[in-house]
């Protein structure tokens, strides 16, 4: 029995390597083709990515890699006749079967592992990469398309000439309702400081304007910009998708605070307006903005509990795969990889990821509790043990 199980783990452990090596390596590739084509970055820039965006190929490849590999062996078994010659022996097949299962949970938690990586430091990582590289990006995109702009900046020249930008025109949104502030100069130079996180933009020889107040500078004037400003990647971002697990419970009890707080407010506001008389401001028009604003951070602490179980169900989604390809694999009794493999693919396509996602943006919305969102994980599962049970009985 030993032998057999060294046998078929094995045989799993070298089809799972070498496509996930394949299968990384091709995400890898398509992932930082995407951010360069996205940010305009140069090689260097691409390369100090790799290792920020390589748990993120990994945690997409490895569950699809683990079926591939059961259907690849299992199938081939199959198709050979070896399974047959274990019934013909006396041995279930399951005797086969437990190895891959095993296996799948080992893997199952370092996907896990990975899914919490990819989320926390990796796209953190990516972030800082692209906002350290700012001035270098805007340089780059301003030399190609003579114009970079994000939600708060815009920068359009005529050329650029080394680290000189002539006749610029730049736009400032400050946001809120302070005006937009428009620069044109006969030329401009970017100072990018990572360490303090800032963008310095000197202007020579121009025009600055105000809203509609508009003067004239013949000298220099410098504007000093926040990196996250210009940078198409915000390094504090708040989602919840991107907190490690280990901040989940602090950051569940900071949220819940501030909903009180923004509550409490409300309730505060009202309360002075009926003592002072101002009952206009206690109709249900006048707390529209609280009411949103505590409507959108209860769908943050919604998103905040779900993330958990979210990323364990995409890890154990491996012991589910498992579970459906190695017994449709030996029914199949397919030699060829590639048919095995896609044919054990399409019903989890069909039915294990609509239902996963339906769970998820259920949940998101507060319509379903978090545990649901393992409601795709569990019916894979109780399809997969039914299969298994038609295999060892027949």
């Amino acid at each position: 029995m030993k032998i057999l199980s060294r046998y078929v783990l094995s045989e799993l452990l070298q089809v799972f390597l070498v496509a996930l090596t394949a299968l990384t390596i091709f995400m890898l590739v398509v992932g930082l083709v995407k951010e360069a084509q996205q940010q305009g970055l140069g090689l260097m820039q691409i390369a100090a990515l790799i290792p920020y965006v390589l748990p993120e190929a990994m945690r997409f490849a490895v569950p699809g890699t683990m079926l591939f590999a059961v259907a690849s062996v299992f199938g081939r078994m199959s198709a050979s006749n070896e399974l047959t010659a274990l019934k013909a022996a006396g041995i279930t097949p399951m005797a086969a079967i437990w190895p891959a299962i095993v296996l799948s949970v080992l893997v199952s938690f370092v996907s896990v592992w990975l899914n919490d990586v990819a989320v926390s430091w990796g796209r953190t990582g990516v972030r800082r990469v692209i906002v350290g590289s700012v001035e270098e990006i805007i340089y780059g995109r301003l030399r190609q398309q003579r114009s970079y702009s994000t939600a708060q900046i815009s920068i359009n020249v005529k050329s650029v000439e080394g680290r000189k930008l002539l006749r610029p025109t730049l736009s400032f949104q400050p946001g809120g309702s302070s005006p937009a502030v428009t620069v044109s100069a006969a030329e401009a130079e970017l100072r990018a400081d990572a360490a303090a996180g800032t963008l310095t933009i000197i202007c020579r020889d121009g025009t600055l304007q105000v809203g509609d107040v508009k003067a004239v500078f013949p000298d220099t004037i410098e504007r000093v910009v926040p990196l996250d400003a210009v940078s198409r990647k915000n390094i504090n971002s708040l989602s919840p998708s991107d907190i490690p697990m280990a901040d989940f419970q602090s950051a569940r009890i900071e949220q819940i605070e501030k909903i009180d707080q923004i509550e409490q407010v409300s309730a505060g506001r009202t309360a002075l307006a009926m003592l002072a008389g101002r009952m206009d401001q206690t109709v249900p028009a006048a707390t529209d903005w609280d009411r949103e604003m505590a409507r959108h951070e209860r769908s943050r602490l919604n998103r905040i509990i779900m993330e958990p179980w979210r990323r364990w169900a995409n890890g154990f989604s491996c012991v589910c795969f498992v579970l459906v390809g190695a017994p449709m694999a030996i029914r199949m009794r397919n030699a060829d990889f590639l048919t095995s493999f896609f044919l054990c693919f399409l019903p989890i396509l069909v039915v294990y990821y609509p239902i996963f996602m339906l769970g998820v943006s259920r949940v998101k919305a507060g319509g379903l509790p978090p545990p649901a969102v393992w409601t795709a994980n569990i019916l894979i599962m109780l399809w997969g043990l039914w299969l298994l049970r038609r295999v060892v009985r027949n």
